[in-house]
Parts: structure tokens; sequence; C-alpha cells
């Protein structure tokens, strides 16, 4: 009779995070992985090749945003390891469930052997939400704690250590089938909530902050029932651009980083009478968002997990379930009347006249691509001035169609976050926004996207400066210096590397070419020049 093959540790790893319903892993093989690339490949797990870890960790994080099932990252010992550093960071800051697998050598020779040798846990402990360290007898109860602990409260990244022997080697399966992952409990009832009802009541100028956790909970219609129901108005942070339907008349512009959008939001937060932070996590946030409420405002903060940030005072703080906490709060009686001033429809409109276009430049290229674009458009965003402009003028009734690193604000996260989504959901139309120094950081991925036949559509900004940095040198006024650069030739670069290029110089061919990349089965490079210091004034 022919031999059976053994079950190792990492099949078993494969196969129950197969079962939590993911099906890419993004990474770069090693020869310490290798059994688990194998592995994951035979529980219907797709393994990607990156040309980054960093870029790979994104692409997790995109295909997340599509599907829902936790991203995974995976990468041999040392340097693959330590090169995905800033995605597991930004993942803990960007309430990210990533499961980051990465492989190391035994312990036994581990006290002997040094190369490329460190302690992987001790580097990611400070970044991730748990580290474990699985063994032979603990591979699937391992990975059952890892998706508990990434997909509960905030969610965030976990880290699993793979020895090489209990990889490749034979392992114990478990008798008991894998736990269902865990629901966000409902908040109690209690004197806490009845306050907070009680000055819902009687609230003539309530206000609701929208964060993150309304997208991550799933919230996104809850919020959307209880404003328009109740009538309030709703600021909404980047993440949570979309879970109300940009236009409702009640919905405000996304608040986070631009100064020309808190000079309307602002003094509208301190006439407030009343703030509910719905699901509002404060790490997207300037420093000037701390603690913006008037004294004499009450504040409810509505959150998935409570956390001491220091950000802000709470003077009702509901721990739990997003959508069950404003149905909860929704047993308070309805005001009628509010506002009687009318300053929230002169603040959406003061935004709306406030971030028009006056001419070529960052703002028309914005509003041209949101024009030529499906309503259905997913979004990416890299890090800079670009994307505080775009946050303000691209408006979507969807969320999850605006992706961006918020929390840890890197670069280069753009263009592989819009490849992990449009893998995950092909029939999606997808825009990844980048300045011209964000492409440079990850030019690599062009091929990628070549390989895996995606056809994405990349606008690039080209200023041939870091726009942002620079302007805070102007305002701090220190000396030009380590901002400014000489230009690519982008669109032959995306042709040299399998995809489509063109050099946008004004709206109309813009246009025309957003259209035509949105139906090109290639990835498309649009090339757009603009200004030095075309920004100013604008953010």
């Amino acid at each position: 009779m022919p031999e059976t093959k053994p079950v190792t540790g990492a099949d078993l790893i494969a196969r129950r995070l197969a079962g939590a319903g993911i099906r890419h892993a993004f990474g770069i093989p090693g020869g310490e992985v290798l059994a688990l690339v194998e592995a994951f490949e035979s529980a219907g797990i797709a393994p990607i090749l990156a040309k980054h870890e960093n870029a790979a960790g994104f692409m997790a994080e995109g295909a997340w945003h599509a599907t829902g099932a936790p991203g995974l990252l995976y990468a041999t010992l040392g340097p693959g390891v330590a090169n995905a550093v800033n995605v597991v960071a930004n993942a803990q800051q960007d309430r990210v469930p990533l499961v980051f697998v990465t492989g190391c050598v035994d312990a036994a020779e581990a006290e002997s052997y040094t190369h490329q040798v460190f302690d992987h846990q001790a580097l990611l402990r400070p970044i991730v939400k748990a580290s474990f360290r699985a063994t032979a007898q603990t591979c699937e109860a391992v990975v059952d704690k890892a998706l508990s602990v990434a997909l509960s409260g905030r969610p965030g990244p976990v880290h699993i250590d793979v020895p090489i022997g209990v990889a490749e080697g034979p392992a114990q399966a478990s008798r008991q089938r894998a736990p269902a992952l865990p629901l966000p409990a409902a908040p109690a009832e209690g004197p806490a909530l009845d306050a907070a009802r009680a000055a819902l009541a009687q609230a003539r100028r309530p206000l609701i902050i929208a964060g993150l956790d309304i997208v991550n909970q799933g919230a996104a219609q809850a919020l959307t029932d209880f404003a328009r129901r109740r009538g309030i108005p709703v600021v909404s942070s980047y993440k949570a651009k979309g879970a109300l339907p940009e236009s409702d008349p009640l919905a405000l512009a996304g608040a986070g980083l631009s100064p020309k959008a808190d000079r309307h939001l602002l003094p509208l937060i301190q006439a407030a009478d009343l703030v509910l932070l719905a699901g509002y996590d404060p790490i997207e946030m300037r420093i000037n968002w701390r603690n913006p409420f008037a004294d004499e405002t009450v504040v409810i903060d509505l959150v998935a997990e409570a956390m001491q940030h220091g950000m802000h005072r709470s003077d009702h703080l509901i721990v739990g379930d997003v959508a069950a906490g404003l149905a909860a709060l929704d047993a308070a009686p309805v005001a009628s009347g509010l506002w009687p001033g009318g300053e929230p429809g002169r603040t959406r409109a003061a935004l709306r006249e406030a971030f028009a276009s006056d001419g070529w430049g960052p703002d028309l290229v914005f509003e041209t691509a949101r024009a030529a674009a499906p309503p259905e458009t997913v979004i990416t965003i890299d890090s800079g001035a670009h994307r505080i402009l775009l946050s303000q003028i691209w408006r979507t009734d969807i969320p999850r169609a605006i992706l961006q690193s918020t929390g840890l604000c890197t670069m280069g996260c753009a263009v592989p976050l819009a490849l992990g989504y449009k893998l995950a959901a092909p029939a999606a139309p997808v825009i990844a926004f980048v300045g011209d120094a964000g492409l440079e950081m990850g030019l690599g991925e062009l091929a990628t996207a070549r390989d895996l036949g995606l056809p994405v559509v990349i606008v690039v900004l080209i200023d041939q400066s870091l726009a942002l940095i620079e302007m805070k040198q102007r305002s701090s006024q220190r000396p030009n210096a380590a901002v400014d650069f000489s230009g690519s030739d982008f669109p032959a670069v995306a042709q040299a590397l399998g995809g489509e290029g063109r050099w946008i110089d004004d709206a109309a061919t813009l246009a025309a070419e957003v259209e035509a990349a949105l139906a090109c089965p290639k990835f498309t490079v649009l090339a757009c020049r603009i200004a030095r210091r075309a920004y100013d004034g604008k953010i």
C-alpha cells in the first residue's frame, strides 16, 4: 500500500487559516517557510508573491477590506521579518486584523547558530496584539488564539512564529473544532446607558463624530438609520467616510488632517451641546483634535474597546458593539427643531466651497477622476499632501471605499492596497492615488500588478517634491533641504513593466484616460503633472 504522508504543522496551520475564510497569503518565500507556502496552496490559500514584505502586508490589508477575512502575511526569518515591521506597525495603528506567519530556526539550533537569527517575538511584541510560537502539539490552538485576538475588540495584528521542524515535521491534530470567531458584545444596560439616553433626549445641537469602529464592526447602516431618524449631522473620520452616504445632507466632510477643514468643523463642534462619538478612534486625528469640545458639551463615547488615549474626555462611556449601542441609545425620545440656527447646513456648504477647484492642479485632478469613475469605485490613497486634499474632495456613499493609512500615515501603501483589493474583488473598479515619491518607493509592485494581471488604475501626482514636508519646512522657516528631486518618466516605466502609461496635463485628457484605463485589461499609470507648491492654500 502507498505510504500516507504525515500531517505536518504547516498543514494544520494552513487548514485552520483557510477555515477562517482566508484565501490569499502575501509575502516572499524563503527556505524556512517553503513548507508553509506548500501547505497554504494545498489548503486553498493562494500564495501571492510580492516584491517586498511591506507591500505584501498592504496587499493583505486590501484583501481584508474586500472580503472581511483577516489578512495573511508570511515572511522568512531574519530580513524577511525585519522588512515587514512597518506594515505590522501600520496594522496595529490602523486596526487591521493581520495574521503574520514567520519561519524560524528550531530552538536547539538557535542556541548555537547565528546566521540571520534574531528574536522575532522580541522585535514584534511592541507592535502586535499578541505573539505566539507554534509547537507540534499546539499548531491549531495557536491559530485559533491568534484569530480570536486579531478580531476581538479593536482588531489588530498577531504574530505566529513557526520553527522549521514544526512546519515540516509531523504534528498532532486537535479533536476540537475551530471555535467561532468573536462577535462584539452589546453594551450593558445600566446607569451609564440611562444617563446617555437622557442627555441625548435633552440635546438641541447634537453632533455625531463617526470613526473606524463603525466600519470595522459593520455598523454603517445602523449609523445611517440613527442619524436620519434623529436628524443629527455626522462628521466622519477619513476611515469612516461613506458610512453615512456622503450624498446625504446630514453628512459633513471627513475630518483628520486638514487645517482648512478644521477651520469649519471645529467651530461647529464647539457649538454642539452634545457630541456622540460613534466608534470614534482618535488615532486618526491631528493633535488639535485633542479635547476639541466646549466645557459644557456633553460627550457620549460609544466605542468597541475602552482605551486610555488621553485625547479627549468622555462624560458617558459605552463599550461594546457599536450598532447595538446606537440601537440602545435610540430608545431615547426624538427631539425636534434641532440646530435652529442652521449651522450644520452652512458648514457643509462652506466646506464644499472651500475645496472647489480653481484651475488645473491636484484638486481638479481629483474632481475629474471622481466624475469619470463609477459611483462604486474603490480608491486607495498614499500619504502626503494629496491625501489630505483628496480625502475632502472624493465623496462616496459606501463604506470601505476610500482606503489609506490614517493611524501610521505611511508612504508606499496605495498601490499594494489597490492590488490586494482588486485581487480579492476582481469586479470592483479600483484607483490608486499616489505622489511621485510614493510611487518611486514601491515601483516593483507594478511588476506584481503585471504578474497577477490586475488592471488597477494608478493616478500619480507629479510635482517632484515631498510637498507636505516642504510646506512644513517653509511654515517653520527652515531652509529647503532633502525634499525636492528630479522627475521620472512614469509612463515609460509602466510600459517597460508590462502596463500602460500616459502623461496628463489637463482635465479633458484625464477624464478620457480614466475611462479608458478602467476598461483596460492591464494596469495603467496616469502621470498628472502639476506645479510645485500646487497644494499651497488648498489643505
